[in-house]
């Protein structure tokens, strides 16, 4: 009977986790999906201040326009989206 009840106990700590994990992959998926560009300039944030704490200037200079592109860009995106999308409807 012990037997039984731990098969029983592991396959709903399975079923649990199971669970669990594929909440939190989706909630990570939805995170990723919704705040890439955010991400994306940060890296690019951090590269540019990189570059000029290593003393290259220039190239940190160059490079310090790219995250507010890419967040220009992701704006620009999403509200072409938008619209596309409300037009449709």
């Amino acid at each position: 009977t012990y037997k039984l009840i731990f098969c029983i106990a592991f396959k709903i700590k399975s079923y649990i986790f199971a669970s669990i994990k594929y909440i939190l992959m989706k909630n990570y998926k939805e995170f990723i999906l919704v705040y890439y560009p955010i991400i994306i300039a940060f890296i690019a944030m951090m590269y540019s201040i990189f570059l000029g704490l290593t003393g290259d200037f220039e190239s940190a200079q160059y490079s310090a326009h790219w995250p507010g592109t890419i967040l220009l860009f992701a704006i620009a995106i999403r509200q072409r989206r938008n619209n596309f999308f409300n037009k449709n409807n």
